[in-house]
């Protein structure tokens, strides 16, 4: 009973909640949800989970609402939307039923694995960071499962951003971070872009606000069920967007 004590007394009092926007991710869910649970159970920190999904065809709502009644509703929150709105509209439809001072915004597809979570409210915590981001590029963080196209798409972007914008992070296009609500809350007012680039440009507009941003190497696995949804449209709007920036800012 005492370790059980010690451990809980590690949150502090904070509640950090989790935004899962999904489509189509039936197979990943299940398993994406129980690793939550387990490390955050493990590290004892107070946690929600909020699950939005964008009017799935494959039947994600329906496990999500399995996984509610397994884990309860207190943790597992359903904030379905109709039809797929967009990756910063869905985070705004999340943070307004979330119920925690800190935000975690991830991928339902374990390319995440959420085993970093504790490294990245330790690292937030550390620093007083408004926001943590994971990195791929640094320390031991790296990428898994991609082939070289994907990987020099990746790596190409993330360089001629760092050359044209100077972000001061070291990995922009990642999706895979903890923020301060009210900093998440003013990024998103701020910003414009959609798709492959709306990553990109939360750390930009960061950086403008002089938020303070700290780094978590993290492993990046390629998704396991599913497809993958970038494709060449998400190339030419990052390659546009980013011209917007460097035009703006």
């Amino acid at each position: 009973m005492a370790s059980r004590t010690s451990t809980r007394s590690r949150g502090d009092g904070e509640k950090y909640s989790v935004l899962l926007p999904t489509y189509n991710e039936r197979e990943n869910l299940p398993l994406i949800v129980w690793l939550l649970v387990k490390y955050f159970g493990e590290s004892g920190y107070d946690y929600e989970i909020i699950v939005i999904d964008d009017g799935s065809p494959d039947g994600t709502l329906e496990i999500a609402e399995q996984l509610q009644k397994i884990y309860g509703e207190d943790k597992i929150l359903l904030r379905p939307r109709a039809k797929k709105l967009g990756l910063g509209t869905a985070y705004i439809h999340g943070i307004k039923h979330a119920t925690g001072s800190f935000i975690f915004i991830m991928d339902a597809d374990l390319s995440h694995h959420p085993k970093f979570i504790p490294e990245f409210i330790e690292k937030q915590k550390e620093g007083d960071y408004d926001l943590v981001s994971g990195t791929r590029y640094q320390g031991d963080g790296g990428v898994y499962g991609w082939d070289l196209r994907r990987k020099l798409i990746s790596r190409g972007a993330n360089f001629v951003t760092q050359v044209l914008l100077r972000p001061g992070a070291s990995d922009l296009t990642g999706s895979f971070r903890l923020y301060k609500r009210k900093v998440l809350e003013g990024l998103i007012e701020r910003c414009v872009s959609k798709g492959y680039v709306f990553q990109m440009e939360m750390i930009i507009r960061a950086r403008q606000l002089d938020c303070s941003i700290g780094e978590v190497p993290i492993s990046f696995v390629d998704r396991v069920y599913g497809e993958s949804k970038l494709g060449g449209n998400e190339i030419v709007s990052f390659l546009k967007g980013l011209l917007t920036l460097f035009a703006t800012t």
